[in-house]
């Protein structure tokens, strides 16, 4: 499987998760155990839904786990800092003179309220690789748009 690349932050955040997750291990196990208890289980809806969860949070524990042993720090990389690459943030203009500012992130990192983007939507994947001063047109689902890239840092 390839890298995914996450800032310091995005690494630790999933760490904590997974920990957080691993401590809920046990209490889904037991409560597995008290349904088993109850009888019959083909007709127990309360051990079948401990079951379901057990499964749902192993799926999620071992995606984190695989995500965690793969992760590449965005600020241990040697990426050019003066082009639009993952881990800048990045300040465009659109055509009608508004400015908007993002930092650009792996998909697991995303929160476009928090204004960090993935390096996989259809903006960032138009402005790869440009540097500050190009305008740019990007092809978003809405349409063709115009941005010029006003300032990049790290």
């Amino acid at each position: 499987m390839a890298d995914i690349y996450l800032t310091r932050g995005g690494k630790e955040k999933l760490i904590k998760e997974l920990e957080e997750l691993q401590k809920r291990k046990p209490l889904i196990q037991d409560e597995i155990a008290r349904a088993r208890e109850h009888g019959d289980l083909r007709e127990n809806a309360e051990y079948h839904a401990a079951k379901e969860a057990l499964a749902n949070l192993m799926r999620r524990i071992m995606e984190l786990d695989s995500k965690i042993s793969r992760a590449r720090i965005i600020e241990e990389q040697n990426i050019e800092a003066d082009k639009v690459f993952i881990g800048v943030t990045l300040t465009i203009q659109d055509e009608d003179g508004d400015d908007y500012e993002y930092t650009v992130v792996d998909l697991e990192e995303a929160d476009p309220a928090a204004n960090k983007i993935s390096v996989q939507s259809p903006l960032v994947q138009g402005l790869l690789g440009r540097k500050a001063g190009e305008t740019v047109e990007v092809e978003l689902p809405a349409g063709k748009a115009k941005f010029k890239i006003l300032k990049i840092s790290r």
